[in-house]
């Protein structure tokens, strides 16, 4: 009887280092399997937004942009700005964004400085910049302002500021300059009758609020170039670029897609090079040696 039941507890005890060894494969597994998960989980990606409009606008704007584009490509973006453009050029300068939606000026900067590259741009635009004055004031060319003060958003926002106030210096018109933090702020001071007349582009124009922009008019503009860039820092992996490019291309191909470009004034998002900057590499600007030149 003894050899028996020593034999039986024997049994039982292999049955239960079976079952505790099963076990053990059993978890490592399923760990396993959550690191594999995990790691196959795109990582989420920074996407700074240059701030034309305030934080709230971009928010509004964007947001819902960025979610569309992030269920579409499956890929997480988190909207990222700054509190004012030289902010945010500091912050392109660091490559502290994945993505970012930037000026044509700053593109040339920022690729030579920070290694950026164009993936993408607006589709059917030409950036331009524009002249705002209050819709009955007399004024009637850019001659009419000689010593006035006009407002632009900042020194380096490209077609607001700098193409309008090289046209000035084309035409010998001598203005007072002022900077503002916003294209937003601008037509704001313009429209209450704080300043004269102020620097934008159409498409923030389009896009202000329709008590601004029709206490506005267009006084005049600049020649066209090439339009802002979406551009991608080097660590981005490439396939998960690829993505987003074509969730951001989809966006013009249905309603769904077509009515969140709306507040932002675009028709569409259509791939691009960086070839296509050079003619603000031309124009041989060299506003942020601090970065570079480009």
């Amino acid at each position: 009887m003894s050899t028996i039941l020593n034999q039986f507890a024997r049994s039982i005890r292999h049955a239960n280092l079976r079952a505790s060894h099963l076990l053990s494969l059993l978890l490592a597994c399923m760990i396993g399997a959550a690191f594999q998960a995990q790691a196959e989980e795109p990582q989420p990606l920074t996407f700074g937004i240059v701030p034309q409009q305030s934080a709230s606008r971009l928010a509004e704007e964007w947001g819902p942009l960025l979610a569309e584009i992030t269920r579409r490509s499956g890929v997480p973006l988190v909207l990222r700005t700054a509190p004012s453009i030289p902010v945010f050029e500091q912050r392109l300068a660091k490559g502290e964004f994945d993505l970012a939606y930037m000026n044509p000026y700053h593109y040339v900067v920022f690729h030579k400085a920070a290694n950026y590259l164009a993936f993408a741009k607006e589709q059917d635009r030409r950036i331009k910049g524009i002249l705002v004055v209050k819709k009955d004031s007399l004024y009637k060319k850019p001659a009419d302002l000689a010593g006035k003060t006009v407002v632009f958003p900042a020194p380096a926002a490209f077609a607001a500021s700098i193409l309008p106030q090289a046209e000035f210096g084309r035409l010998n018109i001598s203005i007072n300059t002022k900077f503002v933090t916003s294209h937003d702020s601008v037509y704001r001071a313009v429209s209450s009758g704080l300043q004269e007349a102020g620097g934008g582009i159409q498409r923030t124009f389009e896009a202000a609020p329709a008590e601004i922009r029709d206490s506005l008019r267009i006084l005049s503009e600049t020649p066209s170039y090439t339009p802002h860039a979406f551009a991608a820092h080097p660590r981005v992996p490439p396939e998960v670029l690829a993505k987003v490019k074509a969730a951001m291309q989809s966006l013009g191909g249905d309603e769904a897609g077509r009515l969140l470009l709306v507040p932002l004034a675009f028709k569409g998002i259509t791939a691009a090079q960086d070839k296509e900057w050079n003619d603000i590499r031309a124009l041989d600007i060299n506003l942020l040696e601090r970065y570079g030149r480009p």
